[in-house]
């Protein structure tokens, strides 16, 4: 299994970036994502960025990552790192809600 890893950019060399995220460094080839300015988060597979991420994106996905980690030591102090799921009620994707609303309506 592949773990995409959020990293920042921190330089730039054409086709290639240099990446920063989760405690090391990269080369990371950048053809799929296109040339982004240094700053930029994204996430990378294999050495390879995938996907512009926004910064609050790349802190969940960080902070998911760190839980994984964690429970994989037998920590079970992970609920801090879902603190955007936490006290808040599970929500339907916005098709599925379409749906729901219009057999509701029937």
């Amino acid at each position: 299994m592949c773990i995409g890893i959020p990293m920042r950019i921190t330089q730039t060399e054409g086709n290639y970036a240099l990446c920063e995220g989760m405690g090391e460094q990269r080369r990371v080839d950048t053809l799929l994502v296109g040339s982004q300015a240094v700053g930029t988060w994204v996430l990378v597979f294999i050495d390879s960025a995938r996907e512009v991420l926004t910064a609050e994106g790349a802190a969940k996905i960080t902070s998911a990552l760190q839980a994984v980690n964690l429970a994989m030591q037998g920590d079970d102090d992970i609920g801090h790192l879902f603190a955007d799921l936490v006290d808040r009620e599970p929500q339907l994707p916005d098709f599925l809600q379409q749906t729901l609303n219009e057999t509701a309506g029937d």
